[in-house]
């Protein structure tokens, strides 16, 4: 694999959001209250333009693979970000790949300043789930901010060093 990071640019929207809606609907998670119906996940390039966020592309040769983000989201408690749209196209899962936009996101939030990350998800994302939790995400009883995704169900914290 010839694996490389980049920042999204405008050409990358298209290709992110087909990786985003295909890994939710393998996942019987194409419903309302997901980022599979939130506008958003079509203008990704625009709304990684808010200040204190970046979003990462993962690519393999020229091909999009995946990505993560940080993003600000509304309502977080003061020094916190949010982990966000971390999905990775399902020929490339069990790669390390999600592990390695983590990791490249957890950088930049700290340049950026951000104490601690917050995450929501959903339960039929297992995998995924203890995956944030080897990297130091603990789970919360109660979600923080106001993200919009109504449907997600576990919501996970990480300090920051």
């Amino acid at each position: 694999m010839n694996l490389s990071f980049q920042q999204i640019c405008f050409e990358d929207n298209i290709h992110i959001a087909d990786i985003i809606r295909s890994v939710l609907k393998e996942h019987g998670l194409n419903k309302p209250g997901t980022v599979y119906t939130d506008p958003t996940t079509d203008a990704m390039f625009q709304l990684f333009q808010t200040e204190g966020s970046i979003y990462w592309i993962a690519k393999n040769d020229n091909e999009i693979i995946g990505g993560c983000g940080i993003f600000p989201t509304r309502g977080l408690p003061k020094g916190y970000a949010e982990m966000v749209k971390l999905y990775v196209s399902s020929a490339y899962q069990g790669q390390k790949v999600g592990y390695q936009l983590m990791e490249i996101c957890f950088d930049s939030a700290v340049k950026m300043g951000y104490d601690k990350l917050y995450l929501e998800t959903l339960p039929e994302l297992d995998k995924a789930v203890s995956i944030y939790e080897r990297c130091g995400f603990q789970l919360l009883k109660e979600p923080l901010g106001d993200s919009g995704h109504f449907a997600c169900q576990i919501w996970m914290q990480k300090e920051l060093k």
